[in-house]
């Protein structure tokens, strides 16, 4: 049985919650939705039958304040409550950093990295490219951790990936979604890229502004995706690819799924003693999300990306 430890919480990311629930088995909906995620508890609701991993559960918790890991540890039946990182690192045989504030990463992920326990990242890995190369450096040295967005587990994507040869050369991806960039736009890229197969983009242009994203990507090989991230549209997560043939949509809306899949992802790759993701792919996600944000802050300059 591998022991996992959670790290919550990040305003308005209830993962601490949800992957706890899918690992162990069990949730309280009520504490769930007192704490303001009802969707959460419904999907777990509805899942109930598929919940818990029996090669795995989350028996220690730590957040910013002792209330927090409380409420997760009673929603979820963990076990414990570590009083630092520090502690949990010596309790647990990997860790799920689920939290998704990128300029804490680094801090979290350091006590970690340097005992050695495999760590799961939350998305988005890195907002900055120093940060992006700390984390460089650390892959460098051998240390096990694995990032990504859940959306690259999506069925509605697997679906539309295993029809692409029916639909002729790739011409062009669009993405539709909501929220936040740096946050939301991750989820985007790890759908085309999951769908596409590659993520050698050699340059980016957003011309949107800070809550209306526009992103142009252009691939190694000439094909181009649009990112479309609005803050005030209907909640949407689409990813329409166009080939010269035919094209199909991915309308992605089974969060529980691609989470229970991400979740048994990571702990196959604690199994198998490295992550399932080489960190070289986590890294051009990352230099594709930074870069569009540099453009957006430059005024919509074209920012070229380092494919080696």
């Amino acid at each position: 049985m591998i022991k996992l430890g959670m790290i919550g919480m990040s305003e308005g990311n209830a993962h601490p919650y949800s992957w706890s629930a899918i690992v162990n088995g069990r949730f309280d909906a009520g504490e769930i939705t007192r704490i303001g995620y009802p969707a959460v508890a419904a999907y777990l609701q509805a899942n109930k039958e598929t919940l818990g991993l029996p090669h795995a559960r989350v028996t220690h918790v730590w957040a910013q304040e002792r209330e927090i890991a409380g409420s997760i540890a009673q929603a979820t039946g963990i076990e414990y409550i570590a009083g630092s990182l520090e502690a949990m690192a010596a309790e647990v045989d990997a860790v799920l950093l689920c939290r998704d504030d990128p300029e804490n990463h680094v801090a979290m992920a350091r006590p970690f990295l340097a005992a050695g326990v495999p760590l799961f990242i939350d998305k988005p890995l890195a907002a900055t490219r120093a940060d992006l190369d700390w984390f460089e450096a650390e892959a460098g040295k051998g240390r096990f951790f694995m990032s990504c967005s859940s959306m690259r587990y999506a069925g509605e994507c697997r679906s539309v990936r295993q029809d692409l040869s029916n639909l002729g050369p790739l011409q062009l991806i669009t993405a539709v979604g909501k929220k936040d960039w740096m946050k939301y736009g991750v989820h985007m890229l790890e759908a085309i890229f999951a769908i596409a197969g590659q993520t050698r983009v050699i340059s980016v242009i957003n011309t949107g502004d800070t809550g209306k994203e526009i992103a142009t990507l252009e691939f190694e090989d000439g094909l181009k995706a649009t990112l479309h991230l609005f803050m005030d549209i209907a909640p949407t997560f689409q990813v329409s690819v166009f080939g010269k043939n035919a094209w199909r949509m991915a309308d992605i809306k089974n969060s529980y799924a691609m989470f229970r899949d991400n979740i048994i992802e990571f702990i196959r790759s604690v199994e198998e003693g490295k992550p399932r993701i080489a960190f070289e792919e986590t890294r051009r996600i990352m230099q594709v999300l930074i870069a569009a944000q540099e453009s957006r802050e430059a005024g919509g300059n074209k920012i070229m990306i380092d494919v080696l």
